[in-house]
């Protein structure tokens, strides 16, 4: 029973390691789609105007 346990738990853990690396394939992915498109000067303008919103200034 005990050796049974070990197997399915390290088959668990395999699929979870593989789920995770695929996770950060297609995040990786996405944020060079996003750099493609030129989507980071539009997040990098909105954070500055929220910032300086946020102190006083805008």
């Amino acid at each position: 029973m005990v050796l049974q346990k070990k197997g399915v738990t390290g088959l668990f853990r395999s699929k979870k390691t593989v789920f995770q690396v695929l996770l950060l394939i297609c995040g990786g992915a996405m944020l060079c789609y996003g750099v493609l498109r030129g989507e980071a000067d539009t997040v990098l303008s909105k954070a500055i105007r929220l910032c300086l919103e946020c102190v006083g200034i805008g």
